[in-house]
């Protein structure tokens, strides 16, 4: 067996690499994805996210595969790890660069560790742990992070001697609701109202939404969309955001399958003012990105959330995940869930220090869960 590291995907076979899926439809892992990424300068070196992709090979057959990237900075990871990078800062110490394998810009929760079918896990996990230890002591990289790895991972990373840290995010997970009026059904009465009322209001201001998705996308939806994504970066933080516009015109139509755009329009003239974008999996709708270039009141709501649910009840999808943070959610019925991510840190120091550190924060999260849970809008039997 043989490890090797990869600075642009487009070295490892697609077929091979997307055979390690096992018949996943997780999105964010496909060749396609990556690669797009890659070709359209959303990853590279002037972002910070270099490519670095772990491969074990037998002969000309792919056995593992992680995506790896070599960072500078710890933006687009959304696991805050600032304290940690000021902690060697303090001590003499570089943090950066480090290694992550993760989604770039994507907080969504799934595999990291790719493994075909009959093979043994933990040696080939094994194998790239040393590979990883061996290009951090040579280049002087501190640490290595896996974000968001799904939860079946968790167990695994743990067992393999890596630090194990929870957050929480709030999920939207599907109890086999007949419509969204059989959802706002499952609520308590005030809260229920609330929403029909902040639903109501698009009505109100005249705006229809439409949903794309498969074939009804099309390559000019997606540069209208981009046009509402950057016109809302630029509003919020001056950043024209993270993807580029060659993102959106470069789409690989093999994902187009995973892939839902809600637009509003004015009923008026059918003006689009803005939209919401979701990927999506065979179990699992991922809210990603939203923008417009005219205000109204609840918009955003009925773009990211409402439509969301509605779409999973149609679809049959069971877990909404719309993105980090956000507390506002839990009222519209987003659950405190807990997400993950795995670390291994050089030096033996630090690396007693910060399995310290995410214990005790362990703590804190468990509380934060319990109570926020207590402010779901659910009626309780």
């Amino acid at each position: 067996m043989k490890i090797s590291f990869h600075s642009s995907i487009e070295e490892i076979s697609k077929k091979e690499w997307d055979s390690l899926l096992n018949d996943i439809n997780y999105p964010f892992l496909k060749h396609d994805f990556l690669q797009l990424l890659e070709s359209t300068s959303c990853v590279g070196a002037k972002t910070g996210w270099i490519p670095l992709h772990v491969a074990i090979s037998k002969g000309n057959s792919l056995l593992a595969g992680m995506p790896l990237y070599l960072k500078s900075h710890s933006q687009g990871e959304f696991v805050f790890d600032h304290s940690w990078a000021n902690a060697f800062y303090q001590h003499g110490l570089d943090y950066y660069p480090k290694l992550v394998s993760s989604i770039p810009h994507t907080p969504a929760s799934g595999p990291r560790l790719l493994i075909k079918d009959g093979e043994n896990k933990k040696e080939l996990f094994e194998m790239i742990k040393e590979g990883i230890k061996n290009i951090a002591a040579k280049n002087n990289i501190s640490s290595w992070h896996i974000l968001f790895p799904r939860e079946e991972e968790v167990d695994f990373f743990d067992d393999s001697n890596l630090s194990i840290r929870k957050n929480a995010q709030f999920i939207w997970f599907n109890e086999n609701f007949k419509s969204f009026e059989d959802y706002l059904n499952s609520f308590r009465a005030r809260h229920r109202k609330n929403v029909r009322k902040e639903r109501n209001k698009i009505i109100e201001q005249e705006l229809i939404i439409e949903t794309f998705s498969g074939e009804s996308l099309n390559y000019d939806l997606l540069n209208k969309f981009y046009k509402f994504y950057l016109s809302t970066n630029i509003k919020r933080s001056g950043f024209s955001g993270y993807l580029t516009k060659q993102f959106f015109l470069n789409f690989p139509a093999t994902l187009f399958k995973n892939l839902v755009i809600v637009f509003a329009k004015k009923k008026s003239n059918d003006e689009m003012v803005g939209g919401s974008l979701f990927f999506r999996d065979d179990q699992n709708l991922y809210g990603r990105y939203w923008g417009c270039i005219e205000e109204f009141d609840c918009l955003h709501f009925e773009c990211c959330y409402y439509q969301g649910i509605d779409y999973c009840i149609k679809n049959k999808l069971k877990k909404f995940d719309p993105g980090v943070q956000g507390e506002h959610k839990i009222k519209r019925g987003f659950a405190p869930t807990e997400t993950y991510s795995a670390h291994w840190i050089a030096d033996e120091r630090f690396s007693e220090a910060i399995e310290d550190f995410v214990t005790k924060e362990e703590l804190h999260i468990n509380y934060y869960l319990e109570d926020a849970k207590k402010l779901l809008p659910f009626k309780t039997s």
